[in-house]
């Protein structure tokens, strides 16, 4: 009887340590992403024949790399924002243009990749071409990076214009000659954009919407894209000449995380 207990006793021992080391080596389960509200829209929804260069799914952007989160090259906003757009594309095919988007909807850890970029100040890749005039240990200070981004918000997008018919952009291709975004057109980057003083995403004080230093007809491609867009409930932010909040915001205190990707949005996978 002892012998038996004392066998009993090793295999239920054996037993718990063998479910404790498979309890141990399991893969932890995942968890689900966040998803959008059902009011988010993938705006080729809305109206397809807006254009899309979603730069931060690509590498050529001011860190030079794709940025987390981006899984789809994919134009996200709320609906009233999209509608919105729709309308100001309307009006501009009746002028010859077309809108371009470069971001919409951006999730927060897309600007915590900005962020950890931005405290890495080895990392000056993409300087020739983004931040050429600015140091940056100033990119905070400045107003260039921070923590939060209205885009996370659902309503804020980047935005250009582009003449038609529209001509295709080349791709970027990593390691290339960076030229300053602030140079001639015909010198810097080959956007199909029409001629706004600089490309997008440009550090550079000349971005200012209304910089007197943008004259002749750069200025008055910013004009015609910001008074269309204001016409319709856009407020354009003054650093920038491509950037635009549709107001009122759906969601004005809150900064989304779910990925870029149609599996983000309701009713698509």
């Amino acid at each position: 009887m002892t012998r038996l207990t004392t066998v009993a006793r090793a295999l239920i021992t054996a037993v718990a340590a063998l479910l404790a080391a498979t309890a141990a080596t399991a893969p932890a389960q995942a968890r689900p992403e966040p998803r959008a509200p059902k009011d988010f829209v993938a705006l080729r929804s809305v109206d397809p024949t807006i254009l899309q260069e979603m730069r931060y799914a690509t590498a050529h952007n001011f860190v030079g790399e794709r940025i987390d989160g981006y899984r789809r090259p994919l134009c996200i906003l709320t609906r009233p924002a999209a509608e919105a757009l729709h309308q100001a594309q309307r009006r501009l095919l009746r002028r010859g243009y077309t809108l371009k988007v470069y971001d919409c909807y951006r999730p927060q850890r897309a600007v915590d990749h900005f962020v950890r970029w931005a405290e890495d100040l080895d990392d000056e890749a993409m300087k020739g071409e983004f931040y050429p005039n600015v140091d940056k240990t100033r990119l905070f200070a400045d107003g260039y990076i921070a923590e939060k981004s209205g885009h996370s918000r659902g309503s804020t997008l980047d935005v250009t214009l582009v003449r038609l018919p529209a001509r295709p952009t080349r791709p970027y291709h990593p390691g290339e000659h960076l030229v300053p975004c602030f140079a001639p057109r015909r010198e810097r980057f080959p956007d199909n954009s029409v001629d706004m003083g600089t490309g997008f995403d440009c550090f550079d004080t000349l971005s200012h919407t209304l910089d007197p230093r943008i004259q002749g007809p750069q200025r008055a491609n910013r004009l015609l894209l910001k008074s269309t867009l204001e016409g319709l409930g856009f407020v354009n932010l003054a650093e920038e000449w491509w950037h635009y909040t549709f107001k009122p915001e759906p969601y004005p205190d809150t900064y989304f995380d779910f990925p870029v990707s149609s599996r983000s949005l309701p009713g698509l996978r």
